[in-house]
């Protein structure tokens, strides 16, 4: 997801906010689709990044790839990080 104001301090779940823009899942479709490993195995590992910019993404249409969205970042980037959460069924 980009385009998120950046004086937004915090997000609703399972709300996109306002003037925001989703990317392409690993599922294949856009927005977030939650952890779904396969039962049984072991746990995965998700990691979630964020990342402050010194520029909008407004030339990314929906539904863009991650790798396109790290591409769009490259020299763009002023400070990011990520937390991982493991999952498993």
């Amino acid at each position: 997801m980009w385009g998120i104001d950046p004086h937004e301090t915090r997000l609703a779940a399972g709300q996109v906010p306002a003037g925001a823009t989703q990317g392409r899942n690993g599922f294949g479709k856009d927005g977030y689709g939650g952890p779904c490993p396969p039962r049984g195995g072991r746990p995965h590992h998700y990691v979630f990044s964020v990342y402050a910019t010194d520029r909008r993404l407004d030339d990314l249409a929906s539904g863009a790839t991650a790798d396109a969205v790290r591409r769009a970042l490259t020299g763009h980037t002023l400070a990011h990080g990520t937390l991982t959460g493991r999952y498993g069924r």
